[in-house]
């Protein structure tokens, strides 16, 4: 019985520690997508400026450009 207790107390600050570092993982990924989300601008990419007539061939509604 005397080693229980400091194995016992040794798993649960692991599992602090290590749900402490999910959580950190977790908003700093979301941090990075807001980010790139507030600091990207997707109306200026590469598309076609008119009508296609073959399928597939797509253009923007409104080209910011």
């Amino acid at each position: 019985m005397g080693n229980a207790a400091p194995a016992r107390t040794r798993r649960f600050h692991l599992l602090w520690i290590f749900t402490a570092a999910a959580i950190a993982v977790f908003a700093g990924a979301n941090a990075h997508l807001v980010y790139v989300a507030v600091s990207s601008e997707p109306g200026c990419v590469a598309h076609l400026k008119d009508k296609s007539g073959r399928p597939g061939g797509y253009r923007a509604a409104k080209s910011a450009c």
